[in-house]
């Protein structure tokens, strides 16, 4: 089993690993040569398939699937988009290999683009992400400077590029259709649905394949190793290893490599070395705020898709935020709520009402202002609201707030009986 100084994404380097020479010792664009000069497309996918990869990004959709549908999908004008526009709190895994790997990310994107058939490919890239952006320019310069992109890729006939598309939007921009849209110079607004997938209805209402940096970074290990290679690790039904994100409460904040299936309190403990001052820990948001906590007593659940979704909650990007029992959850819901209520682009009324509104009582509780009838009224309007926008937004919102009153009630009524926060003044946020 790979452990944090063990990884199977992020390899051995002999030399600096952004750098073209030390990607290529470490055998780098050879499965993109592979590809190019003996494989075809249906195989590309079919050994994807075997290796059971899923997106590394929100659902864990099975990655060769999503390859296979807009390979053999009847509109022959397609495109391919790696989604960077990482925005999320507590979720930094896309910026940390935008730095370090660069190359393998680039390899991951040829291959996808070429297996597609795309007529054009696109590295979406969070605007804030100004040095991890120069980073990527300066790796496409190298490889096309090597031959490994641009015209008769090793000599193959093949023509292919990629293009750097800085994008200037928020949070809601990562969701795939938003992301789309500000490509196309529109806001960058979600879609309203039907149609539902990029894959069907995508860049300029054409078939697109969008994957997220790491799911990208998996595809030339796996095409290099081999299938099997790839399943050696991880669970049955969550193959390989995922790159968590921690932070919060805990003494060494980062991103780490572990198999999919370790335990929340593995991370915890071993990888971030626990929580500061000895405190104790009082949640966990195991894919960020968009998804419910977990309490102290569920630190043994196993961090895959499957198993978090029937604990109730979700991985998502796995996004680790440690919440300890210094903390005033009020507060810090409040703070999540913000945000929330901040990035909502205001498409949809029950988005655009609903965030301000949970916002609004959130503070009105946690500024002692608050009554029964208010806590009352906050679980009723994520009842109202959730499921009800046309990206996962105001849900996530609704969401954070359920969990947060379900798990921590006592605490909402400490602040309505006593007019005031219990705990000492304001928690540092995430």
């Amino acid at each position: 089993m790979p452990t944090a100084s063990e990884p199977r994404l992020i390899q051995q380097f002999e030399g600096a690993p952004w750098e073209i020479e030390g990607y290529l010792k470490a055998g780098g664009y050879e499965a993109w040569k592979r590809c190019v000069q003996d494989m075809k497309a249906a195989q590309i996918v079919e050994e994807l398939k075997k290796s059971g990869l899923r997106g590394r990004g929100g659902a864990g959709f099975p990655t060769g699937v999503k390859w296979d549908k807009v390979l053999n999908h009847r509109v022959k004008e397609r495109y391919f988009v790696c989604n960077a526009g990482e925005h999320e709190p507590g979720t930094f895994k896309d910026r940390h290999l935008l730095k370090t790997l660069p190359h393998q990310l680039i390899e991951g994107c040829l291959i996808a683009s070429y297996t597609v058939q795309a007529k054009a490919s696109f590295i979406y890239v969070n605007h804030e992400y100004q040095e991890e952006r120069e980073n990527l320019h300066k790796a496409l310069a190298q490889a096309k400077a090597r031959g490994i992109l641009g015209k008769n890729v090793f000599g193959s006939g093949v023509d292919i590029d990629l293009q750097v598309f800085e994008g200037h939007g928020s949070y809601v921009a990562g969701e795939e259709t938003a992301m789309l849209e500000s490509m196309q110079g529109r806001p960058a607004m979600p879609r309203q649905k039907p149609p539902f997938y990029p894959t069907d209805f995508g860049l300029y209402g054409k078939p697109t394949l969008v994957n997220n940096v790491e799911t990208l970074c998996n595809i030339p290990r796996i095409l290099y190793k081999g299938a099997s290679w790839f399943t050696q690790v991880g669970t049955e039904k969550c193959p390989g290893t995922m790159m968590f994100s921690l932070s919060g409460a805990v003494n060494r904040p980062g991103v780490y490599e572990m198999p999919m299936g370790v335990t929340i309190r593995e991370l915890i403990e071993r990888c971030s070395g626990g929580v500061p001052g000895g405190r104790k820990i009082k949640a966990v948001f195991p894919g960020g705020p968009a998804f419910s906590m977990v309490t102290a007593d569920q630190l043994d659940l196993p961090m895959d898709f499957d198993s978090l979704k029937k604990a109730g909650t979700g991985l998502g990007s796995a996004g680790v935020i440690v919440v300890d029992d210094a903390t005033c959850m009020v507060a810090k819901t409040l703070h999540f709520s913000n945000f929330f209520k901040g990035e909502s682009c205001g498409q949809c009324p029950p988005c655009r009402m609903g965030t301000l509104n949970l916002a609004q009582l959130m503070a009105k509780i946690e500024e002692g202002q608050g009554t029964q009838k208010d806590l009352d009224s906050l679980l009723q309007l994520c009842g109202f609201v959730k499921g009800t926008g046309y990206c996962t937004l105001v849900t996530g919102a609704a969401v954070l707030v359920q969990s947060s009153v379900k798990l921590f009630r006592q605490e909402y009524e400490d602040h309505i009986r006593l007019q005031q926060c219990p705990y000492r003044p304001a928690s540092v946020a995430v």
